[in-house]
């Protein structure tokens, strides 16, 4: 083996570079050999393949199962809010305390919740009597199990004091509401105020989530109501841990569904929105139902898109059916790879709808690449020695890029990961991988095979017979000719590259690469490219969170529409946030009590501690020690009508003779905007420190905060996935390039299109959600799959000047990335006429990844790399100083025996 070298080059430089040329060189081998095998056994690796398919795709049918637990999947596995639930629940079990804990989409346990909106510039307090008619339906609503009738008497959460169940304090206003219309009295008529009123009962109630669309009297000091657009209302159901009991409020839900839609028609005058606690389940996996039509659209237009990309007029040399076998391969890999994931014991949910279209931009990819190899292939050698030669050329790229799909996403699938439905993608994506890769060298390698041994004997691509001399074909019609022909016309069968007129590849040689490389082109593009940079950068500035859960839902839903019309109407006070104090705390003192002012200034408290400070003050009590003050809270306050609700917030234990309060709770309330899910989230994120610093000990905690607390997850898992995989592309391929502007040039390719799509996608409205960040994650690799080859191929180009280089990668590689982006993009055309917010997140992204990978392949890398290094000089002046003089040389032998070198 013989390396060439400069006089004056550094001793370790060559070593180095042996080091590469070594390495690739013996992958390079590996492939060739790999190919040969392929080519002497077709049958076995056809065989195999298919039978493996066969055997897991009937696993996937039986054990199909979806998953269940929403929660699981999309909420943080392990998160701080968690912890605070499960603190929470031990002093105050959240079953009976749901009510209080007041949450938009995510309330624990069963319920069935309705809101009632009435026309505009209506006021729906006039309509108390048809609201309360309603719930008298649902109060009657009938359910059966075994024989046994069970109404929500039966099924609701009750109340410790009276044991009745616990009902919306807005239904005690429309009773007095109703009441005061009956007598027709204007001085019976019930003043209502907004946020807090007061109840006939006595009690001050927090209605602000129970009635929306509010218009105050103006001028009005005690926050009094003219008029009101909604009213909500929810029925909460006990929840004992049996399956019957849960089976028996599974049927009550359904059964309210129904009713709510029965009364939508009978009463014109209201419309009704409903939402039960299997309601976001049931929208959620609504998706994959609605899409399952438009997957089968989008493989067959990829289908298509193959086939036609892969002929040529030529009869011969076209390959409609590689084409088409390709995207075939690619299809059963997934069958197989979904059958290994329903074995182990794997539940399907909605997010695993983009594993198809991430998989098969990498497949086909890999078959198309395949179909450039063999016609880079010499004509003249034996279709198994070109197959060999296809695969050197081919698969030591492809094995790079399959091997860093394999890593980032194992990365997405390792333990560092907190959201499950990511984790869950991520882990069936490196078993697609790893079956993608292995069934395109074998089963599409031996569908290659057999299309070479039909081409060395001059069979149709299409019709599989015998293709007739020209002679014959010069007295046949003009159709058969065209049908028949092989283009013996335009070329002859010896020529060096007889695959020149595929249109592709004609289309890139004779018009693009010229224009793209024009002088008066560049600048326009350096300016296409400055705009983009621009847009991206400041989408990357406006990043928001996607932990509204609404984003993964069918947008025609149920769902969907329940949470438009709350956000709209509702969305004037935050999820009620239950403020938890878990120490001994001394409240007479009147420090604690500045204390606790501080901590609830700013919201609308629900405090057991205000009432009673309010009780003292009114009654002229005196409490300022522990004796006093518990005794006069058990003995006076706790024992008045309208304060007996707050004995569920308050714990008391006795040692001896003496009581004292050993935990307690309150209810803070923000005042929000339509934005309010950022909005909570801040108010999340200032509570908490406050919980450290202060001296009261406290947490803080909603059942919506187990979905919010991803925010920063959300944003750091896709940039550290992105980071290790450029890292890990250095490192991977610093061995197998010969001039290191590869690598420089590839991360810069990378990062590049990576912000784009992120700046991109962020200015198109898509939040970062666990959709998003998959497809961030797949975007690395695909810029990968598609810019390697191309700049490896300039790096390496031999000719004068970077404009011939990159016309000779373009011309090399521009056909199979043409086809593959191609192909992929068209396969998206149908997942935008599916109803669901989680497809249309899916196409944006991955639109956008196509689009940007296209523009940097054909546009942005052809100009650029015209500017700026490598340079081509030092080629064109060793070629010169070889046709004038023989230059000094070293060539280092390597032989058995390591020492041995001779100086020539």
């Amino acid at each position: 083996m013989c390396f060439l070298r400069r006089p004056g080059a550094p001793a370790s430089w060559i070593w180095w570079r042996m080091l590469r040329q070594v390495l690739r060189r013996g992958l390079q081998s590996f492939c060739h050999r790999l190919g040969l095998c392929v080519s002497r056994h077709p049958v076995f690796f056809l065989t195999v393949p298919a039978v493996l398919t066969i055997t897991f795709g009937l696993s996937a049918l039986n054990r199909f199962q979806p998953e269940g637990d929403l929660e699981r999947l999309v909420a943080p596995s392990h998160s701080l809010a968690k912890i605070e639930r499960s603190l929470a629940s031990s002093l105050f079990p959240l079953d009976q305390s749901k009510s209080q804990l007041y949450s938009d989409l995510h309330t624990p346990g069963r319920y069935g919740r309705v809101i009632l909106l009435s026309p505009p510039g209506d006021n729906i307090l006039l309509q108390a009597e048809g609201i309360l008619q309603t719930h008298r339906a649902v109060l009657e609503m009938k359910v059966n199990h075994k024989g046994y009738n069970y109404t929500f008497s039966h099924l609701c959460v009750l109340r410790n004091q009276d044991k009745k169940c616990v009902l919306d304090d807005i239904i005690s206003v429309l009773e007095d509401l109703r009441q005061a219309a009956v007598s027709n009295k204007t001085t019976a008529r019930v003043q209502v105020r907004y946020p807090n009123t007061k109840l006939k009962d006595g009690r001050n109630s927090f209605i602000g989530h129970q009635l929306g669309g509010v218009v105050e009297v103006p001028n009005s000091k005690d926050q009094r109501v003219k008029s009101a657009r909604a009213i909500q209302i929810t029925y909460y159901l006990q929840t004992y841990g049996s399956a019957t009991q849960d089976l028996i409020g599974e049927k009550w839900e359904n059964e309210f569904c129904k009713l709510m839609k029965k009364l939508q028609e009978e009463h014109q005058d209201l419309q009704l929105y409903s939402l039960a606690s299997f309601s976001l389940w049931r929208d959620f996996h609504k998706t994959s139902i609605l899409a399952r039509s438009k997957v089968l659209v989008s493989l067959v237009l990829i289908l298509t898109t193959a086939t036609l990309s892969s002929s040529m007029k030529d009869c011969l040399r076209s390959k409609p059916f590689l084409g088409l076998l390709g995207v075939l391969t690619v299809c059963i890999s997934i069958v197989t790879a979904a059958g290994i994931f329903f074995i182990t014991d794997g539940k399907y949910n909605s997010t695993l709808l983009g594993i198809p279209f991430f998989a098969m931009g990498h497949g086909t990819k890999g078959v198309f690449e395949l179909l450039s190899g063999w016609r880079r292939t010499r004509e003249n050698l034996p279709f198994k020695d070109r197959v060999a030669d296809a695969y050197s050329d081919v698969m030591v790229t492809y094995t790079m890029t399959s091997s860093l799909y394999f890593i980032t996403f194992g990365m997405g699938a390792s333990p560092f990961t907190n959201i499950e439905a990511v984790k869950v993608f991520c882990q069936n994506m490196c078993v697609s991988i790893l079956l993608n890769y292995f069934y395109i060298f074998s089963f599409f390698g031996s569908c290659l095979v057999f299309a070479g041994q039909l081409e060395q004997n001059r069979y149709h691509s299409i019709f599989c017979c015998k293709i007739p001399s020209a002679e014959y074909l010069d007295r046949k019609p003009v159709w058969f000719q065209t049908v028949m022909s092989d283009g013996h016309q335009q070329t002859s069968h010896h020529e060096t590259n007889p695959y020149q007129h595929h249109f592709i590849q004609h289309f890139l040689r004779e018009h693009y690469n010229e224009w793209i490389t024009n002088i008066y082109v560049k600048p326009f593009v350096v300016i296409l490219y400055l705009i983009y940079a621009s847009f991206s950068f400041m989408g990357c500035l406006q990043i928001s969170d996607g932990a509204n859960i609404i984003n993964l839902l069918a947008s025609d839903s149920p769902s969907v529409s329940y949470a438009m019309v709350q956000q709209k109407y509702f969305s004037n006070y935050s999820p009620v946030i239950g403020f938890y104090v878990y120490e001994p705390l001394e409240y007479w003192n009147s420090s604690v009590q500045e204390d606790l002012r501080r901590l609830c200034s700013g919201f609308t408290a629900v405090s057991w501690v205000e009432q009673y400070y309010q009780f003292l003050k009114v009654s002229n009590i005196s409490a300022n020690n522990k004796s006093d003050f518990i005794s006069v809270l058990q003995s006076s306050f706790l024992k008045k009508p309208e304060f007996q609700h707050f004995r569920n917030d308050i714990i008391f234990s006795k040692a001896g003779d003496e009581n004292n309060i050993i935990a307690s709770r309150l209810y803070l309330v923000a005042r929000t905007s339509r934005d309010k899910q950022k909005e909570v989230i801040e108010v999340l994120e200032k509570l908490r420190p406050l919980s450290l610093s202060k001296s009261i000990r406290f947490i803080v905690f909603n059942p919506s905060f187990v979905f919010m607390d991803h925010y920063a997850l959300s944003v750091t898992v896709p940039v550290l996935i992105a980071g290790f995989g450029v890292l890990l592309v250095l490192i991977l391929t610093f061995f197998l390039v010969i001039h290191p502007l590869g690598n420089f040039w590839l991360i810069l390719s990378v990062t590049s299109i990576e912000l784009g799509v992120l700046g991109l996608m962020t200015l198109w409205n898509i939040d970062m959600d666990c959709i998003s960040i998959l497809c961030l994650i797949y975007t690395l690799n695909f810029a990968i799959d598609h810019c390697a080859p191309l700049l490896y191929t300039f790096v390496l180009a031999t000719e004068h000047t970077r404009t011939q280089c990159i016309k000779s990668s373009l011309q090399e590689h521009g056909t199979a990335i043409l086809q593959n982006i191609t192909s992929f993009l068209i396969g998206l055309v149908p997942l935008l006429f599916v109803p669901s917010n989680l497809t249309f997140t899916l196409f944006k992204c991955l639109l956008l990844t196509g689009g940007c990978t296209l523009l940097h392949c054909f546009v942005i890398l052809p100009v650029f790399l015209t500017f700026f290094p490598p340079s081509k000089k030092h080629h064109k002046k060793k070629k010169r100083a070889k046709r004038k003089e023989r230059e000094e040389i070293e060539c280092i032998e390597i032989q058995e025996n390591p020492d041995h070198v001779t100086t020539v």
